[in-house]
């Protein structure tokens, strides 16, 4: 290990704090910048699993107050009860489906170029559903029902083709279901813990081959910024959707896509093709 792998787990570290719960997709900026710096490697998708723990740990931190209750109350506790079935309906979809696909969308859909124009295609989705009447009948994700849970769960599952958002499609869905922006935001965040630890340690044993001590520096790096980086966005993205809606991540969506696919068709950057 080098200053310089130090750097890289610092940037990329940073970049999936900062996109992971954005509807921006940090699966595809992860893609993106990992290939900018050469790091998109077996060692680089091993790096890209410590480093989604360390943003999922901030929402753990930022709802510590609200999962302890939960787990106080589990068994005992309608609510609490409510809570954890409802998390677990919505992860099935995407458990199930990525088991079926996940091997061939790694395979073909793992590339900048596809990343990019599931970045366009997103946004537009976006802008859709903003343009939309928005009726809200569900204002808290304590009133989600589990035919609520389990239709966010299939919108989750739209987030296994790289570019797309794991958060972006979970928001969108909610409200389109009716949720209001903060039910569908919140419900994102909490079914982000399941969904990517499970995920995180899954890959984890799959690649437990690539575990070597000299990666624990750049890993430690990386898992801090992550988590910073993530603990911050989380508290901004909360009071930024009070007052706004998702209209200006979908216009960053657009204007990133094309600046991908501009710079791969000209040879300005030397993106991996398909």
């Amino acid at each position: 290990m080098n200053w310089i792998d130090l750097l890289h787990a610092l940037i990329l570290g940073t970049v999936e704090g900062l996109t992971e719960f954005l509807p921006i997709s940090s699966t595809g900026h992860l893609i993106l910048a990992g290939d900018l710096l050469g790091f998109n490697d077996e060692r680089g998708k091993l790096f890209h699993i410590v480093v989604q723990t360390g943003a999922i740990l901030a929402i753990c931190w930022e709802y510590r107050t609200r999962l302890a209750a939960v787990a106080a109350g589990l068994g005992r506790d309608a609510a609490a009860n409510r809570f954890v079935a409802n998390l677990a309906i919505a992860f099935l979809p995407l458990a199930v489906l990525g088991l079926l696909f996940g091997k061939a969308i790694k395979a073909h859909l793992f590339q900048p170029v596809p990343v990019a124009l599931a970045f366009i295609a997103g946004a537009f989705v976006i802008l859709w559903a903003e343009r939309r009447r928005h009726v809200v009948r569900i204002r808290s994700v304590d009133d989600l029902g589990w035919k609520d849970a389990l239709k966010l769960g299939f919108a989750q599952a739209f987030a296994l083709i790289p570019g797309t958002s794991r958060s972006g499609a979970t928001i969108i869905g909610g409200l389109l279901f009716g949720l209001s922006r903060k039910a569908a935001t919140e419900f994102s965040f909490f079914l982000a813990i399941p969904t990517l630890f499970i995920a995180s340690a899954y890959q984890l044993w799959k690649e437990r081959a690539l575990l070597n001590a000299d990666d624990i520096g750049m890993w430690a790096v990386g898992f801090v910024a992550a988590f910073v980086s993530a603990f911050l966005c989380v508290r901004w993205l909360l009071r930024y959707i009070s007052t706004h809606d998702f209209s200006f991540f979908a216009w960053y969506r657009i204007v990133f896509g094309f600046i991908v696919l501009g710079t791969a068709y000209t040879g300005w950057v030397d993106w991996t093709q398909p």
